[in-house]
């Protein structure tokens, strides 16, 4: 018998990712203009690059602690308590965990809660790995979807708090949310966390999007990041706060993220990191400090840069007659719906093949039924050079043209 037959069914029957899908179609074509996955393709910091360089060139090629450089996670919980704590309210180091990237933080929170069997809720459109993490694990997901309001995402937070009972052990969360842009209200984070102490529910918040937040800095914005349920939860609430390096400092490659778990938890998530990669590359973690210490020079620029690209794209994209899109607060792409077609990883795998434009289809995103019809789609925005994303549309609306004619 073949060896597959005898992996766990839940892991043969997993799903495989459809961006993938799309981008294998159009391996061998050249022209592509590809906004297919979730990373800007500008190269991370010359000074970042170089401190990786030097720890290599240090001879710094050895195994380090399960949580990660001591001053690194120092580094860290400084940057999350300017964000979201106070002198008198830290968020102490020893709530920092350094992973290999946000994924492996996210599969060791699920990892860290879900037994088999335990309920999960899940508000969708969302990232498939969340969900899929604790499929892995043997949780029965349940999903919460979001819904469109003339191209903008919505929370019904009442369905929300209906779904999540006594019997759900983990409620996932990501806000700023890939791929819609939707982000929590302050009000609805402090209903949700209220609702959840009641129920004895865990959250796992994946905010790996908070600093690519778009709103006006102010009263509602007065840090330069998305609400987190940092801001109002007790250091031991039951809450795993999920962070990477990737979007905010160009860093995807480099693998590096972080937790933000209770005290109690932390020396269980170091033994859970020993048991899966037992510690970050010591490079990467002396790259990723050299990005915290230039963090008022790195982020600042990005966001800026990120909501020229949003404010390029957007109304080009609006302004199309069978369209429907609007406005993203956060994230680094536009989730927008071409009506008249039904399934979108056909159209994506059409739009790569015949205009030349690589899209993520709505459909990797578990969207709910009601949602799927009319072509949804994904779009990156976060691009070095904007005229791109103007080039994209006009392949779009010649592709458009096209398919009228036909």
């Amino acid at each position: 018998m073949n060896a597959h037959n005898h992996l766990r069914h839940t892991i043969q029957s997993l799903a495989g990712s459809q961006i993938r899908e799309v981008v294998n179609a159009a391996i061998d074509q050249p022209d592509i203009l590809k906004f297919w996955f979730g990373e800007s393709d500008e190269v991370t910091h010359p000074a970042v690059r170089i401190a990786a360089t030097q720890s290599l060139n240090d001879g710094e090629t050895f195994y380090t602690a399960n949580l990660g450089l001591t001053e690194l996670r120092e580094a860290v919980a400084s940057y999350m308590t300017r964000l979201h704590g106070s002198d008198a309210n830290p968020i102490a180091v020893g709530r920092i965990a350094i992973t290999s990237g946000g994924v492996n933080g996210l599969m060791l929170a699920t990892q860290a809660i879900v037994n088999a069997g335990d309920e999960v809720v899940c508000v969708t459109p969302i990232w498939p790995n969340l969900p899929q993490q604790a499929i892995i694990m043997g949780g029965v997901v349940k999903a919460v979807p979001l819904y469109a309001d003339a191209g903008e995402w919505k929370l019904n937070i009442h369905k929300l708090c209906e779904a999540i009972t006594s019997s759900t052990k983990l409620l996932l969360v990501n806000a700023p949310n890939n791929p819609t842009g939707w982000t929590l209200t302050r009000a609805e984070q402090q209903t949700i966390l209220d609702h959840c102490r009641k129920t004895g529910t865990w959250i796992i918040a994946d905010e790996v999007y908070e600093r690519l937040y778009y709103e006006p800095l102010g009263s509602n914005n007065p840090h330069g990041c998305a609400p987190s349920f940092l801001d109002i939860a007790e250091s031991e609430d039951k809450l795993i706060v999920t962070h990477s390096f990737s979007k905010t400092f160009l860093m995807t490659g480099w693998r590096l993220g972080w937790l933000v778990v209770p005290p109690s938890c932390l020396d269980a998530m170091g033994k859970l990191i020993e048991f899966n990669t037992s510690c970050a590359p010591v490079f990467a973690q002396r790259a990723a400090l050299e990005a915290l210490r230039r963090e008022a020079e790195i982020t600042p620029q990005l966001v800026a840069h990120f909501k020229l690209c949003h404010d390029t794209l957007v109304p080009l994209l609006q302004a199309l007659p069978r369209v429907q899109v609007r406005a993203a607060k956060g994230g680094m792409y536009a989730f927008f719906r071409i009506e008249g077609f039904d399934d979108s990883l056909l159209l994506a795998k059409r739009l790569v093949s015949q205009a030349g434009i690589g899209l993520a289809p709505g459909s990797a995103f578990d969207l709910a039924p009601d949602t799927t019809a009319g072509g949804w789609m994904r779009w990156c925005f976060a691009s070095s050079d904007v005229t791109r994303l103007a080039l994209g549309v006009e392949r779009l609306v010649f592709w458009l043209k096209s398919q009228q004619k036909a």
